[in-house]
């Protein structure tokens, strides 16, 4: 999936009959991972890719070969997701640690495991 970041928030798109949106629809807390790094966050659907310039623009800066092959399809949607929680493990002297940044309660915390 592509995701491009706009003033703090993530956004995608995808086939709104996909499994993940009627889930999302029932239940707008969602996760998002890459390589060790995890977001959590509260999503929420914004309307068709090209209802949304701010979206389209940094898609095409970014993947435009998603936005030529999927932007215009009837049943793309964007989702907004919106950070509650980003966690992280990191290494430091072969010692495990995970960090957490709190984006409600504005709290960055490391642990060691």
């Amino acid at each position: 999936m592509s995701v491009v970041v706009i003033n703090g928030k993530f956004y995608c798109q995808t086939n709104e009959n996909y499994l993940k949106c009627r889930q999302i629809k029932s239940n707008p807390k969602v996760s998002l991972c890459i390589n060790n790094i995890s977001v959590e966050g509260k999503c929420k659907f914004v309307g068709r890719p090209h209802d949304n310039s701010f979206f389209i623009d940094a898609m095409n800066r970014h993947f435009p070969s998603a936005v030529a092959r999927w932007s215009n399809h009837p049943d793309e949607c964007v989702l907004e997701i919106t950070p509650g929680l980003i966690s992280s493990w990191i290494y430091e002297n072969d010692t495990p640690f995970m960090e957490y940044w709190n984006f409600e309660t504005q709290t960055y915390t490391k642990e060691e495991q």
